[in-house]
């Protein structure tokens, strides 16, 4: 078989060469150093929501990869009412950057949004080959999910204000890794081209 059967029950309705995944942007921040991630968070939230809306008027699909928060019996819709809960840290985030019905939702249950998940094959249904990649943390989740599209070929776009860790520097020292080793553009989110990644530009 050459690629993909269209009639497989996995087949996904859309087609695009470029894809826009948000690792861990639905998060109730309830670990100790939440603040210190929230306070570079909510403003990449902001660059992300722009970043989202312009990926839909490209026709660009919008993947979400989260934790399952250790439960094993979450789905979207009980990830997203727990973190837009009265007194979540993590409400400021869910607001600005509420999945919609015609997001994808992958749930991951460790650091790559590629490991033990159903992204890998969601990407090559989408016929997706340049990867536009948002979320938290920079150094943790998001330099593992980068890692993991790197060794499949993926062409990498890293929103520099788009990604956040709990300390600018670990930030940067993310981003500048990803440059360096993953050969992944850094711009700022406003200078994502979407309808070049999706031309193949």
């Amino acid at each position: 078989m050459s690629g993909p059967s269209q009639t497989l029950h996995g087949n996904a309705p859309d087609r695009s060469p470029a894809a826009l995944l948000l690792v861990d942007v639905i998060n109730p921040l309830d670990f100790p150093e939440a603040d210190e991630l929230l306070r570079f968070a909510v403003p990449a939230a902001d660059r992300l929501a722009e970043l989202k809306r312009g990926a839909r008027a490209a026709g660009v699909p919008v993947v979400y990869a989260n934790d399952n928060f250790g439960r094993w019996r979450s789905d979207l819709s009980a990830v997203v009412e727990r973190c837009a809960e009265r007194g979540c840290k993590g409400r400021p985030l869910v607001e600005r950057l509420r999945p919609e019905k015609e997001d994808y939702f992958v749930l991951k249950p460790k650091h790559s949004a590629f490991f033990s998940t159903t992204l890998d094959t969601l990407l090559r249904y989408l016929g997706t080959r340049a990867v536009v990649l948002g979320g938290f943390a920079a150094d943790i989740c998001v330099l593992f999910t980068a890692n993991d599209a790197y060794m499949r070929d993926l062409k990498l776009v890293v929103p520099a204000d788009g990604v956040a860790s709990n300390a600018a520097g670990d930030r940067d020292a993310a981003l500048a890794l990803m440059r360096r080793v993953l050969k992944a553009e850094t711009p700022a989110a406003a200078e994502v081209d979407f309808a070049a990644l999706a031309g193949g530009g």
